[in-house]
């Protein structure tokens, strides 16, 4: 790295601890929690600074409205497993004004995709495993 790009990393992380506090009142006042996960990265200020501005600047873009954001973060924790996001993000949403059909239908639209997961690769296995079955052979309509 470039000695000047090093120093003004070191002149950031000079400030890391300090930041980690506003870090913090800031995501309370934008999620209204803070998630446990930020509580315990928060015992290292370098990882944690980091880590979260670069999460927080992600998760609200200037393409996106904040309504927008929280409901493509509903579905966005649906699809990861992550209950808990779910959970601290249907709450944000619904501060920044989605109604309850907005958030069904992000966790619906979710749930759709998130099929993909299991159905893409084992029906790619079955394809591959089975190459000799002709799939318009077994639909009903071509059955004998």
């Amino acid at each position: 790295m470039k000695p000047e790009n090093q120093k003004t990393i070191d002149e950031f992380l000079s400030h890391a601890d300090e930041m980690g506090d506003d870090i913090i009142a800031e995501t309370e006042e934008w999620l209204g929690v803070v998630p446990f996960i930020f509580t315990l990265m928060r015992e290292r200020p370098e990882a944690f600074a980091l880590s979260v501005l670069g999460d927080y600047h992600t998760a609200r873009p200037a393409s996106l409205d904040p309504k927008t954001a929280e409901l493509v973060a509903i579905a966005a924790a649906a699809g990861a497993g992550a209950d808990s996001c779910v959970w601290v993000h249907i709450g944000t949403a619904l501060k920044e004004g989605a109604t309850r059909d907005e958030i069904l239908d992000a966790i619906l639209i979710a749930g759709i995709i998130g099929k993909t997961r299991v159905l893409a690769p084992a029906l790619r296995a079955f394809r591959d495993r089975l190459p000799e079955t002709d799939s318009l052979s077994t639909s009903p309509k071509n059955r004998s």
